[in-house]
Parts: C-alpha cells; structure tokens; sequence
C-alpha cells in the first residue's frame, strides 16, 4: 500500500462520521508502522475525540516511529477537546501525512509547522479534491459562517409537484421517498415554508432514531398550528419558527413553549433568508436541507443561498400549465437570468431519475 492507499482508507472511516460530526468535519486517521496498519480512528460526533486521538489511544506505545495518516490538518487550538497536535509530538509519531490542510482561519497550515518544528516529517496533499468535497459543508461554514444549502426537489418531467387542486401523492416511487427521507440524517436542519405545513402536516424527522434535527419553518405571519405535527415528540429547542414583525404577539408567546420562535428582520413581506441563514450559523447550524415549497426553493435560489440541488425526476407528464411547478418566483425574463447548474451526477432511484447538482456561480 502507498500514501494514496492508506488516505483512502482514512477517507472511508472519516465518512462514517456522516451527519453526526456536525459542525466539526468530518475526520479519519490511520496509523502505519512497518508497513501494516496498526490502529484506525475517526470523529464519531462533536465533543468525542478526535481521529487521531482514537488512533492514538488504540496503538499506545506502538505509536512511536509510526506514520500518521489524517485526512484533514490536526487542531492546534482548544475548543471543545485540547490541541491534537499535541498528543501527536507526545506520541513519538515520526511522519505525518495530511489529505489537506484546516481551512479554518485559526489553522490553515498552523499545525504543519509546529509539527515541522518538533522535526516531525509532514507531507499534505494528498487526495486533496476528494476530501475537499467530502467536506464541503465544514469548508463553507468554517470560512464563510453560513450553513452549505441543498434543495431538494420531487417533480415530473415536465417539472410539477402537485396538480392544480395540490394533490401530489405520489409523484415519484417509494424508493425515491426512502431516499429522500435518508438524506435528512446528513444534515442539522430541514427548513420548510409554513404552506408545507398547512398543507401536508410533515413530521420532519429523521429516519435515524439518535439523530437530533432542527425544524426550521417559514412563517411570517405565524399560522402555524399548536398541534402541528412538528412538534411531536420533538424538543421545543429542536423546532425554530421564523417569523417577521406580522405576527401576531399572543400566538408568539404560545408557541414559544413549543419551539424558539425568532424573529427575523424582513425583505419585503417575507423572513429575509439571508439573515435568518446566518442566524442560524451562528447556532452552529452547519447544513440545511431545503424541502419545499415552491416560493422557498425559488427565493433562496434568488438570493444566492443554495449550494447543490437534489432533484427526484418522475417518468410522469402532467402536462398542465396550472399544475403547480418545483420552483417559483424567479421571474426570469430572459434565458441568460435562469438559476445554472454545473457538475452534474446522474443516476436511477427506483423507478425515478436522481440528479444531484452544483448551482453556478458567477465568478
């Protein structure tokens, strides 16, 4: 095995820590002595030890003379564990192999050169774009304090989700549905507009029973229901109703036994997204799954706010100019203004087409 087989492997355990490292990244290590791997590590959650601190525990006195593998630069500063960087030095480890640096401001090449300083061999780079993509949630919210955005949408070919009258059950197959309902658990938050909850009255939760996730709904004029299903065997700090100055003070202070309702600044009669997204940032809300309505999906594609689009296609036509479509409130007046997306990944769900793809951004 090389330096890109050993990193490879430390990339397949740092993806198990998948929608539970949040906001941390994603993180795994390996520990090479001789030509065999000796221990193995990886971030299981936010507050646990880090990758190479599980690495390090497993091999102890082993550790000495061996070669670190790490997928991501090692911490140099407290936060909610001490500096890795110093377990390291203290382990005797003699080399250290990094995928890419912390792009961190606090770090971003720190770690490299105190390990150098303590002549400890440091070689980086290694399955860089990889691990660049496999982060990229942490590497937008760790350098632009915004959570990473992915909308998602299930839709006909000729780009509906209801009819007219608002049935939409269902557009596309139950495989489609699981799927969709697995990806909620990468994620810390589902935001929905306050129609989806009058509407279809979701629970939304995650499929994995452990994984807590913030409810995030839209709702300027606060209509949402006290009996909403929302809040079922949910915590009232897990759901966040946004709302605007419309709303009512009674049924605000209804609700505040229920969920954290905030009241966010407005753009025109509607939360201003972009605000109530760093709000959200700052409670350390990493990544947010968009799930509907059309008027949501369409003003955060406005607004510059979306990342990536997932996208259920049906093998259906409904053919009906009134039937109501994925995405609304763009009003493109011209082909050059329409929302691009780029880097494309096509595949099957069930009996359905999935499309997952970067939204373009002008550079």
């Amino acid at each position: 095995m090389n330096h890109v087989d050993y990193m490879k492997r430390a990339l397949a355990l740092a993806s198990k820590g998948r929608g539970a490292a949040s906001p941390n990244p994603m993180v795994g290590a390996v520990l090479v002595k001789n030509g065999r791997i000796i221990a193995e590590g990886y971030h299981a959650r936010c507050g646990g030890n880090h990758a190479e601190v599980v690495a390090l525990k497993k091999a102890g006195d082993k550790a000495r003379g061996a070669t670190l593998y790490v997928t991501l630069e090692p911490c140099a500063h407290y936060g909610r564990t001490p500096p890795c960087v110093k377990r390291i030095i203290e382990s005797g480890i003699k080399k250290v192999v990094v995928g890419m640096k912390d792009p961190n401001p606090l770090m971003n090449g720190k770690s490299i050169e105190i390990l150098k300083k303590f002549g400890i061999a440091v070689e980086s780079g290694i399955l860089e774009d990889e691990l660049q993509q496999m982060n990229e949630v942490f590497v937008k919210y760790i350098t632009r304090r915004m959570p990473f955005v992915v909308a998602k949408t299930a839709q006909t070919i000729d780009g509906k989700i209801a009819t007219a009258n608002g049935q939409s059950q269902w557009i596309t197959s139950q495989a489609s549905r699981d799927f969709a309902h697995e990806l909620r658990n990468d994620f810390d938050a589902i935001l929905v507009g306050i129609n989806t909850v009058l509407n279809d009255d979701p629970f939304l939760n995650a499929t994995r029973k452990s994984k807590r996730i913030k409810k995030v709904v839209l709702d300027s004029y606060l209509k949402t229901p006290l009996n909403a299903n929302i809040f079922k065997n949910t915590k009232p700090e897990d759901v966040i109703i946004a709302v605007t100055a419309n709303a009512p003070e009674k049924k605000i202070r209804a609700l505040s036994k229920k969920a954290t309702v905030l009241k966010a600044t407005k753009k025109g009669s509607r939360v201003d997204l972009k605000w109530l997204f760093k709000e959200l940032a700052k409670q350390e809300i990493s990544s947010i799954l968009i799930e509907g309505g059309a008027q949501v999906l369409g003003s955060a594609l406005k607004n510059g706010l979306v990342d990536k689009m997932a996208i259920w296609i049906a093998p259906k036509i409904l053919g009906d100019e009134s039937a109501k479509s994925s995405v609304a409130g763009l009003k493109a007046s011209h082909v050059d203004q329409s929302v691009r997306l780029e880097n494309l990944s096509v595949g099957k769900s069930g009996k359905d087409i999935f499309i997952q793809a970067y939204v373009h951004r002008h550079r």
